[in-house]
């Protein structure tokens, strides 16, 4: 479905990236609009895949998930069935939170979090080194988080 974004759009989804759960009586308040409105526009950036679900945000260190770490994976061999079968084993890892099939010195960027440094290790040697394919793996680790952030800048 192509749906053409306008200002109203751009304003509800900064809205609702800034706040999943916010109401769209106050959407509409802060848009000086009735509920209506911003109710079918709501419905239609979904049905057009604009917006692709809603979600929490955890704080990592309260849940016991101190360490974050940057996988970069180098692939042994390039044709398109090895990468189709590395992205799928990857998928399964739930240590793994985000995977990028990059261009550069490396194929895939990983950003991985565990409890701590040994349950890494575990899940290097036990996880990722059990998949097929990986000619290196390089790790770096995340000291501070200066910025994380989840909204898109489109306006």
């Amino acid at each position: 479905m192509n749906y053409s974004l306008d200002k109203i759009d751009l304003q509800i989804i900064h809205l609702l990236q800034k706040d999943a759960k916010i109401k769209i009586k106050e959407i509409a308040a802060e848009l000086n609009m009735t509920n209506t409105p911003i109710f079918d526009r709501i419905k239609k950036l979904e049905q057009a895949g604009v917006i692709t679900g809603y979600s929490t945000r955890i704080d990592k260190e309260k849940v016991g998930l101190h360490l974050v770490a940057f996988c970069s994976i180098t692939l042994d061999k390039h044709n398109q069935s090895n990468i189709k079968q590395f992205e799928l084993e990857v998928k399964k890892l739930k240590e793994v939170i985000e995977c990028y099939h990059i261009a550069g010195m490396v194929d895939y960027l990983l950003k991985v979090v565990a409890k701590d440094m040994i349950a890494y290790q575990t899940f290097i040697a036990t996880k990722l080194a059990a998949l097929d394919n990986i000619g290196r793996v390089q790790s770096s680790f995340v000291m501070t988080a200066v910025k994380e952030d989840r909204i898109l800048p489109l306006a």
